[in-house]
């Protein structure tokens, strides 16, 4: 017998089902906070290196703001909004979806990931590398603007940064559900801010508008030559929150993001910006910070202080939630270990909350803060992150296109030379800031793809050692008839992560304890390399010889499995009486021995170990009661 069921909520869509504008409110918030707050230093950044060669000419502002606003147009609107924004799986967007849109026979390669899937996870990891950056120099960038109003609060600017980055990382436990309605409004205050304080320097210096002209970029680099080339270093900081629109596109869709982007943030980033350059332009002395230049020193100082702090709190909420969602991702498709997951929110699903990954990134922010001391230093660091991961996904987007969409050479080739050489000449010119910080998120994402990788190969050498040493089912049932004395009343479920193979708990039960329940389930969760499993795919039942029942589930890279929900869904559709207080799990746990004869090498062997012994236990992770469990354990070398 089989049957398939449906175990998702009703209330569970692709997309939120909203109005229109409630969506693009919402994007506002959310999507765009990083992208948001970039004018607080991208410009004071690009004019203080510019006068490292010495005195800032007008020619060099309308240069950077030509820089800026070509860098907002190729980038964002047209790569992300236009190109890559198409490739979304079932509706959710970011690298790992972007990679599951890949065929299976270009992702593996035996028991090791692909050249593209290793291309996946070295972004995916430069992107954890950016969410401890963001919130740093984001609230540093904020709180410096005290010392323009209060120059005798300098010494407060680290201390008052420590503490909203605790206070930040503090209430990530509660979720965003309760503070995400005032997410919108106040990122809509803020760029109408930055869109009324823009203008009112524009009138005073119109002219300023002409940097919009391609002739000013080019001009900045024929007058500042090889030098000029590494203004691109500082104009990147201006589109860093270009890839939270692809990562977000299931929060929200495509229509609010692009409509939110084309009718008000691009409209109010390119004032804001121009308005900078007008002001610098008619009094060079606001160059040291432009951004805050902007209002009259004073009160009005204060109060812009506090809209750019609570603007940077969100934008920064928005790359931790982000993390969050990266991280779940990459344990479904199997490059991350077990973590703890916390639902924060009942009817928003995508709202989870991971302690693990939340102190990590609090402790790296905090690290970054009172390492390097002051934005201008930080965004040294900033940068190689956000650059790598862009040309990883110009690559993935090429590869899906030709394999996934059949796009003819002539037309992909095109978008892949356009496109890379804008990623390759930003992360070229990051590249020079190694020495200066650039290697932080190198650091933190070399420990990432470390982690990443080696659990995927362990997991994967862990899964064929099983597979050739324990029997199929057909073979296994003799051996268990030939073991087993008695059977007891109850029902023992048995996790198996093959279809067609005895799991390993079931064979050892059997033959130590030489006993079985009257009703045997063999449960496999399976995750499927899409957001959500179709409705006709999630429940399959079947009944086996031998009182045996096999009970597959698939659920979405974006779900999160409840086992005894699958249970007594499982065993309603296939007849089995079921008292939870009575039923009996059985999970298999390795001891990796880590020894030299393993093939991954000893050290690679005890990083995985290490790895595996800080899982989350299969218990939490699934759902079920503590108290029904019995682990049988086993000792591999890998």
């Amino acid at each position: 017998m089989t049957a398939i069921v449906d175990t998702r909520p009703a209330h569970a869509p692709t997309h939120p089902q909203a109005p229109l504008p409630l969506l693009c409110l919402g994007a506002l918030g959310v999507v765009y906070g990083d992208i948001g707050t970039s004018p607080l230093y991208t410009l004071k950044e690009c004019l203080l290196v510019t006068a490292e060669r010495g005195p800032v000419q007008p020619a060099d502002v309308y240069g950077i703001l030509s820089l800026v606003f070509w860098a907002l147009m190729l980038v964002v609107t047209v790569k992300y909004l236009l190109f890559i924004m198409r490739a979304d799986n079932r509706g959710e967007g970011g690298i790992f979806a972007l990679l599951a849109l890949v065929p299976e026979r270009l992702r593996t390669r035996g028991t090791q990931a692909s050249w593209i899937a290793v291309l996946a996870v070295v972004g995916a990891a430069l992107l954890y590398g950016d969410g401890a950056i963001t919130p740093a120099i984001s609230v540093l960038s904020a709180v410096e603007g005290l010392v323009i109003a209060r120059p005798g609060m300098h010494e407060w600017v680290v201390p008052l940064t420590v503490a909203i980055l605790v206070g930040l990382f503090s209430v990530q436990r509660f979720g965003t559900a309760a503070v995400g309605k005032l997410f919108g409004p106040v990122m809509v205050v803020w760029f109408a801010t930055l869109a009324v304080l823009g203008t009112s320097h524009i009138v005073h210096h119109p002219a300023v508008l002409g940097a919009m002209l391609p002739t000013h970029a080019v001009g900045y680099f024929a007058r500042h030559g090889w030098h000029g080339y590494l203004i691109l270093g500082s104009v990147v900081l201006a589109v860093t929150g270009g890839e939270a629109l692809y990562a977000d596109l299931g929060h929200f869709g495509i229509r609010p993001i692009r409509g939110s982007w084309t009718f008000f943030v691009m409209p109010a980033l390119l004032l804001g910006y121009f308005g900078q350059g007008a002001l610098v332009l008619e009094h060079p002395e606001a160059m040291a910070n432009p951004f805050f230049a902007m209002v009259p020193p004073g009160p009005w100082t204060i109060v812009l202080v506090l809209l750019s702090s609570l603007a940077t709190v969100i934008a920064s909420q928005a790359l931790i939630s982000g993390a969050f969602s990266l991280t779940r991702q990459a344990m479904q498709l199997g490059y991350f270990p077990r973590v703890t997951i916390r639902h924060t929110a009942r009817d928003a699903e995508g709202q989870i909350f991971i302690p693990q990954i939340n102190t990590l990134l609090m402790v790296g922010c905090i690290a970054l803060v009172l390492t390097f001391r002051s934005s201008t230093r930080l965004a040294a660091a900033y940068g190689i992150a956000v650059t790598g991961t862009m040309a990883i996904t110009t690559i993935l987007y090429y590869v899906v296109a030709r394999t996934a969409w059949s796009w003819s050479l002539a037309k992909t080739l095109p978008l892949l030379v356009v496109f890379l050489l804008v990623d390759l000449a930003f992360f070229g010119a990051n590249a020079f800031k190694f020495a200066d910080g650039g290697y932080v998120p190198i650091v933190i994402a070399a420990g990432f793809i470390a982690s990443m990788l080696l659990w995927s190969r362990g997991r994967s050498l862990i899964v064929k050692r099983y597979l050739e040493r324990f029997p199929s089912l057909e073979e296994a049932y003799a051996r268990l008839e030939k073991r087993l004395a008695a059977r007891v009343p109850g029902t023992g479920i048995f996790l198996a992560s093959s279809f067609d193979h005895v799991p390993p708990a079931l064979m050892h039960h059997v033959e130590r304890n030489r006993v079985l329940h009257e009703h045997v389930l063999l449960l496999t969760v399976r995750t499927l390399d899409l957001p959500t499993a179709p409705t006709e795919e999630r429940l399959e039942v079947s009944s086996l010889p031998l009182g045996f029942h096999r009970i597959v589930a698939r659920c979405g890279f974006m779900e999160q499995p409840n086992v005894p929900a699958i249970v007594a869904e499982g065993c309603r559709q296939l007849g089995v009486p079921l008292e939870q207080e009575n039923v009996t799990y059985y999970l298999g746990r390795e001891a990796v021995l880590a020894s030299k004869h393993g093939v991954m090498g000893r050290m690679a062997e005890r990083i995985f170990a290490f790895l595996q012994r800080n899982t989350e236990s299969a218990d939490r992770h699934f759902g079920i009661p503590p108290a029904q469990i019995v682990e049988l354990g086993s000792q591999v070398d890998l």
